[in-house]
């Protein structure tokens, strides 16, 4: 019996199934929240003709791609742009035809990677489309069933020169960012939240075990977070959902020294510049 791919309405989430799926993953695991009203799961099908499809270029050679309304958890997917082949990051929750004739005519995609599954929204259809290798780190394995991890990694990959992933565990074990030095950007996934003000300024920095839950990470896993970004010098945080130009690695920094310094906490603060 043929595989097919299912999306739980509460989290977007894809899994391939024979059936319809018994539960998610996703939604059962205490990160996130369980459907009041029970599952329910759509097919591609059902999905594509709900969502309205965009792109942008957020900042030169990166692409945004996201759809309108909110399906899931929402996540936006990156596309950094290279002579020599492109690197997606996160993925879009689903991609119409438009959108992915669009990365094809930014010349597709040669790696793809995540950051951890609430960032994963429809991998599956970019690795079906354009045949990268996909990069997980090895933790996050689990989660992966719909679609075909050819690069596991452990702590740091370097997928280019001045381009690579690190492994930070904290907000899932396998939870990694990917750093662009060319660009002084990171992609942050869970590891840092941005709110903003009204008029789009970032404002206030959080970082959090489970967002939904108010979790707040162990004082070891945060040591842990400053010790791979206290390596990094950044000025743009990316992370599934959003964006910051105004962001950098001294307001990461400030955080996790005031969570260490004191009892957990989930609050955001005012972002240091």
């Amino acid at each position: 019996m043929p595989l097919k791919p299912y999306a739980c309405t509460n989290c977007g989430h894809w899994q391939k199934y024979f059936a319809v799926p018994p539960n998610c993953p996703i939604c059962t695991d205490v990160r996130n929240d369980l459907p009041e009203n029970g599952w329910e799961f759509v097919t591609p099908e059902q999905v594509a003709p709900t969502l309205d499809y965009h792109w942008r270029e957020a900042i030169p050679g990166v692409w945004e791609f996201w759809s309108t309304p909110r399906f899931g958890l929402d996540s936006h997917g990156w596309l950094l742009t290279y002579p020599d082949g492109n690197v997606a990051f996160e993925a879009a929750p689903y991609y119409n035809a438009a959108q992915l004739a669009k990365i094809g005519e930014l010349g597709g995609i040669r790696f793809l990677a995540a950051s951890h599954p609430h960032g994963y929204g429809a991998l599956f259809q970019l690795q079906e489309a354009f045949n990268p290798a996909l990069l997980i780190q090895k933790d996050d394995l689990e989660w992966t069933k719909a679609m075909h991890v050819t690069l596991p990694y452990d702590d740091v990959f370097e997928i280019r020169p001045g381009l690579s992933l690190h492994h930070t565990g904290g907000h899932y074990d396998g939870h990694a960012i990917l750093y662009d030095r060319e660009r002084k950007a990171v992609f942050a996934g869970d590891s840092l939240k941005i709110d903003f003000d009204a008029d789009g300024s970032a404002q206030r920095i959080s970082c959090h075990k489970a967002y939904h839950k108010q979790i707040p990470l162990s004082r070891d896993e945060v040591r842990r977070y400053r010790a791979v970004y206290e390596q990094l010098d950044f000025t743009t945080v990316f992370t599934p959902f959003e964006y910051a130009t105004d962001t950098s690695t001294k307001a990461a920094l400030a955080l996790f020294d005031e969570l260490i310094a004191g009892p957990p906490f989930t609050s955001p603060i005012q972002i240091a510049r």
